[in-house]
């Protein structure tokens, strides 16, 4: 049996620990050190493993196979090429860098070393956002893809949302899981977006906003919509919409009632998929009944981040190409980036 595969993970916010935890978990992992910048408070699983306070320090001192990056956008480029050049692979949640420029760099480095760069599209894993997508090509395009993924947050929550948005906009933090799946719906290349965005709070830095919009247009005539809203004010209506309709039909993510928008497994869990044909008999009615499939059983929040983990050491021991995963996560990055442009210059943005 292979011995496992020694990890350092840098920081300790909310995905960083579930990443942690299943490692933890995982008998094909060691964890060999946590790095975070600040103390944090830990589960009982994670509390007897070294603690860094710096990722320099930490890499230097445990020398690890696999480092898993789970830090600000703004120091995700920089982490994963020094993990790389010390011969480390690489887990980097998203999104992958804060430019394009830096994602390629990013990616050339991995390819250059031959690293595992694995990025942390936790939907990927999930069995009925798969479903979904499969449905949704099965019907066949041109798609109109409707998503949002607003929070209404308060609390520690909102000072959370707001370290993020130091840094990185909702569109883009959040956008990139979404944009990735519309991506995976529709073959064509997405060819302009669109972005709108407001400042709703005081408490959100001048430059940013914590409302977005975006629009993006796919060379098939396809096109696509995102929204993403964090803070006290939002809404908890329509906060979540998961949508594509085709001319034969749609498919759709159904919310239980009384979902809760704070609640982070309101936005892996699915409830049910509705499947509706657009196919009509001779006296106009439906030829086929609209088809729920509940979805229960399905994971997790900590489920997926396991899943995400055992695919990153199958990636490893079974040596994967992961040359198309890279890529299409340097693409969904390009246009929700495209689209903050968009915001802050008040124009269509082509790709």
């Amino acid at each position: 049996m292979s011995a496992p595969l020694r990890v350092l993970v840098v920081g300790l916010g909310n995905m960083g620990q579930s990443h942690a935890q299943a490692y933890h978990a995982n008998p094909g992992f060691e964890i060999v050190g946590l790095a975070n910048r600040t103390e944090v408070k830990l589960p009982a699983a994670l509390q007897a493993y070294p603690r860094f306070g710096s990722f320099e320090e930490a890499l230097a001192a445990t020398k690890p196979d696999i480092v898993s990056i789970n830090t600000h956008t703004d120091s995700h480029a920089d982490y994963a090429i020094r993990a790389m050049e010390a011969g480390a692979h690489v887990f980097l949640e998203k999104p992958l860098a804060a430019t394009v420029a830096d994602a390629e760099r990013v990616v050339a480095t991995a390819t250059r070393l031959q690293c595992k760069l694995v990025i942390g599209y936790i939907l990927r894993h999930h069995p009925s956002w798969i479903d979904f997508i499969r449905t949704a090509r099965e019907l066949g395009g041109p798609y109109v893809m409707r998503m949002n993924l607003n929070q209404q947050s308060s609390g520690t929550e909102w000072a959370v949302h707001k370290r993020i948005m130091e840094t990185t906009s909702p569109i883009v933090d959040c956008g990139v899981h979404y944009l990735d799946v519309m991506c995976q719906i529709c073959d064509a290349k997405p060819v302009e977006v669109r972005g709108m965005g407001l400042r709703l709070s005081e408490e959100v830095a001048p430059d940013m906003y914590n409302y977005g919009h975006l629009q993006v247009l796919f060379a098939d005539g396809s096109v696509g919509w995102y929204e993403a809203a964090w803070g006290p004010m939002i809404s908890e209506t329509a906060f979540f919409v998961k949508d594509v309709m085709t001319p034969k039909g749609s498919v759709s993510i159904v919310m239980k009632e009384g979902a809760n928008s704070a609640d982070i497994e309101t936005h892996t869990k699915t409830s049910t998929i509705r499947t509706h044909w657009s196919a009509r008999g001779a006296d106009g009615r439906y030829l086929r009944p609209d088809e729920d499939r509940v979805m229960a059983d399905e994971p997790g929040h900590q489920e997926l981040c396991n899943r995400e983990q055992a695919f990153l050491l199958k990636a490893i021991r079974e040596d994967i190409d992961l040359t198309a995963h890279m890529s299409e996560a340097v693409r969904s990055l390009a246009v929700v980036l495209a689209a903050d442009l968009s915001v802050r210059e008040g124009r269509a943005v082509k790709l």
